[in-house]
């Protein structure tokens, strides 16, 4: 591959691989709702990350208050940044 398109894909990756920190904080953060500190920073989070999240809600609802869904929205995007990271 050319420099330019290493430069390419290793900005992707390391793109993927800084939603992929904001999804898990969010994740965090979404166990400590009550807290005040939480919330705020959910607010910023929120916007970010859940338009991302709704596309695999949509695919697997929660189950009993539990949402599985972000595990297949970070699992794919490790799976994408693997594969770019392979070129």
């Amino acid at each position: 591959m050319t420099t330019g398109a290493n430069f390419i894909t290793n900005v992707l990756v390391n793109t993927i691989q800084i939603y992929l920190l904001l999804l898990f904080v969010r994740i965090l953060l979404s166990w400590f709702q009550t807290a005040g500190w939480a919330q705020q920073a959910m607010s910023y989070l929120s916007p970010i990350t859940d338009p991302y999240l709704n596309i695999f809600r949509s695919f697997i609802p929660p189950l009993g208050g539990i949402d599985l869904s972000p595990i297949l929205a970070i699992f794919s995007l490790q799976i994408i940044a693997s594969l770019l990271g392979s070129f």
